[in-house]
Formats: structure tokens, sequence, C-alpha cells
């Protein structure tokens, strides 16, 4: 008959049970509690909290970092190239224009037939472009600007007559297609 009536209690009180957490650090305090009513003295924690401080130093640092870069930030190598040769950017916007004209219109008359001279002549036109990284970096070091801006300007002209010769091809290879499927029979 007992365990009948703990049941019972159970089924009654199945849906008023406290089913919550407690709050966190809810253990501490009662411990802190207990001991104080049995005349137990804890000794205080320090509890320094060490994340406000050295976020503060990591913002500092960052900050000093960023304006470091910015005071010390050195020119590009195409700004250090005008303040020595002011003539050079001009030159290399008109060559740079028509260079990049010629490279779409290879581009747009890529086919099957001229896919590997054209890959070729983007390889080639990577190769003169390189060169041209190398002779800006001499510039800057100091070499004889003379010739070494003539050689930019020749490095310029090369490209784009390696362009012009390399459509032409492409013509010349589009017109004998055109000219064989033509004469072919049926």
């Amino acid at each position: 008959m007992k365990k009948d009536n703990v049941e019972e209690l159970f089924n009654r009180l199945q849906r008023s049970f406290d089913l919550e957490e407690p709050t966190i650090g809810h253990q501490e305090r009662f411990l802190e509690k207990l001991n104080q009513a049995k005349g137990v003295k804890t000794l205080a924690q320090n509890k320094t909290n060490w994340w406000k401080p050295l976020s503060i130093a990591a913002s500092i640092a960052l900050l000093c970092v960023v304006g470091l870069q910015i005071f010390n930030a050195r020119p590009s190598i195409k700004q250090q190239v005008v303040e020595i040769a002011p003539e050079v950017s001009q030159t290399e916007f008109y060559f740079a224009g028509l260079i990049e004209e010629q490279v779409q219109q290879l581009r747009d008359a890529k086919s099957p037939e001229t896919a590997k001279l054209v890959d070729d002549t983007l390889a080639q036109l990577d190769k003169l472009e390189n060169d041209y990284g190398t002779l800006e970096q001499e510039l800057i070091n100091g070499g004889d600007s003379k010739i070494i801006l003539n050689a930019m300007i020749i490095n310029f002209q090369t490209r784009i007559d390696l362009l012009k010769e390399v459509l032409n091809n492409i013509e010349n290879i589009k017109n004998l297609k055109a000219f064989n499927d033509e004469n072919i029979t049926i």
C-alpha cells in the first residue's frame, strides 16, 4: 500500500516539478553561505579580469602598426618611375591602350585552327611584360635612364609588331581556309 501512495504522490506532482536550471554561480554562492553558517572563513578569491587590459593593449599595438604602415608607405614602382621620368606614363598609357586593343582582337580571332598561335603569342607577350617590369626596376635602381627609356619604348614597339604580325597570320589562315573550302567539290 505504501508503494501505491508513493506512486500516487508522484503522479499527482508530476507536472509541478521544477525543471529550471540554477543560475550561473549558484553552487559557489551556496557553498559560501554554507561555510558562513558553519563559521568557516574562506580566503577571498582574486577574480581579476585580464581580458580587458589585454584587449586594450592589443588595440593600441594594432593602431601603432597601422599608423606606421600609413606614414612609412613606399610609393609603388609605377609611381617611382613617373617621378624619375614623367614622360613614361604618357607613353605607357598610349602604347598600353594600343596593345590591349590588339590583344582583344587576337583573343576574338582565336579558333581551333589558330589556338596554338594565339596561345604562343600570349605567352610571348607575358615574357615581354616581365621584361618591361625588369626595365622599370632598373630605372628605379639608378641605371642609365636614356638607354632604359629607349629599351622600354622598344619593348612596347616589339609587342605591337608581334601582335600585328600574328593578326596578319591569322587573317591569312582564315583566307586560306575559306579558299580551300570553296574549292572542295562533293
